[in-house]
């Protein structure tokens, strides 16, 4: 295994368990001890774990600090699910919007199939993705470049966004309850995300199971005004029926 490639599966397993000992580690990735408390060391240095003696946890107050392409990385399988049936929901000649995630960016490498779009984006990774499809306009968002995630922050843009009536917006989410909606890390970044979604007919989540019942500091769209939840075959089948049972419309990947 890559040591890019164990390393986001080691940042995938803290985040699903918030902590892990270094032998779970190092039974789950089957490599020895040494190699875990090596790789740990790196980690730590890039500010994205905290160790304790035996083992590391997940710094969540500095997960918005991880970079894209790790993120990027992170249930790279459950997004490809997910994406593969948001693509459907497309037309052509429609206008979407995306956003910075980097399942917009997995999305949005799947649009080369349509004759004719306009997507609007705040992410600088979505536009880079797009910017030389022939039949693709891109109008980017312009503002604050975030550090690391790729995102555009701020209301800077809010003047372009008031000009843009789009038929569907994709967007993910650190977290999602029934409580909070859907929250992100980014007080700002999720204050141009309500914008965003205020210019779309339609909002679609995109969000693979680790982000079900998570909640982070901003939210950005009550369920209530949520149109329609992708989530993959790993979601926990309790919690999608509690979603379906207070009206949220949930779609779980096969």
């Amino acid at each position: 295994m890559l040591l890019l490639d164990r390393h986001n599966q080691m940042l995938e397993l803290l985040d699903k368990n918030t902590r892990m000992s270094t032998n779970e580690l190092s039974s789950f990735l089957k490599v020895s001890t040494a190699t875990i408390r090596s790789d740990l060391n790196y980690l730590e240095k890039e500010g994205l774990i905290q160790k304790f003696h035996g083992g590391a946890i997940l710094i969540e107050n500095n997960s918005e600090d991880i970079t894209f392409d790790h993120r990027e990385q992170l249930n790279i399988d459950e997004k490809k699910q997910i994406t593969s049936e948001a693509v459907k929901l497309i037309k052509n000649d429609q206008c979407i919007l995306l956003d910075a995630s980097s399942t917009a960016v997995t999305l949005a490498k799947k649009l080369h199939i349509f004759d004719r779009l306009m997507v609007v984006t705040n992410g600088v990774y979505t536009m880079l993705a797009l910017k030389d499809l022939p039949n693709i306009t891109v109008i980017f968002i312009g503002g604050i470049i975030t550090k690391n995630s790729g995102s555009v922050e701020g209301l800077l843009g809010c003047d372009l966004l008031k000009k843009i009536n789009a038929d569907l917006a994709f967007v993910s989410a650190h977290g999602f309850t029934l409580e909070t909606g859907l929250t992100d890390f980014n007080i700002y970044e999720s204050e141009l995300k309500k914008h965003m979604l205020q210019r779309a007919k339609k909002t679609v989540a995109l969000l693979d199971h680790s982000k079900l019942e998570n909640t982070s500091i901003a939210s950005f769209r009550q369920a209530n005004e949520i149109d329609l939840i992708i989530t993959d075959k790993t979601a926990d089948a309790s919690v999608v029926e509690k979603y379906l049972k207070a009206g949220t419309n949930v779609k779980v990947c096969l």
